[in-house]
C-alpha cells in the first residue's frame, strides 16, 4: 500500500520476533511516523516479553538513538 506506513514483522521463535522493515509513504516522511512505529513496537516486544531481532535498519537507529534499559535487555544478540 502507498498510502500507509507499515512496519513488518515476522515471529521467528515462540518468544523471538524480527522487525523487518519500516515503511511511510513519501507524502507523509519527516514527521516521525516511523520513529512512533519504532516506539510501538519495541514497547509491545517490552510488554509481552518477548525477544526481538532487528533487521530493520530504522528501528536498529531508534535503540542506538533511544538505549532505554528495557529495549536493550529485549534485544535477541
Amino acid at each position: 500500500c502507498h498510502d500507509r506506513a507499515v512496519l513488518l514483522y515476522e515471529y521467528v521463535g515462540k518468544r523471538i520476533v524480527d522487525l523487518q522493515h519500516t515503511e511511510v509513504p513519501d507524502a507523509y516522511r519527516g514527521r516521525g511516523i516511523a520513529k512512533h512505529l519504532a516506539k510501538a513496537a519495541l514497547d509491545f516486544v517490552v510488554e509481552e516479553d518477548l525477544k526481538a531481532h532487528l533487521t530493520c535498519w530504522y528501528i536498529q537507529k531508534y535503540v542506538k538513538e533511544n538505549p532505554l534499559p528495557q529495549y536493550l535487555e529485549h534485544l535477541q544478540p
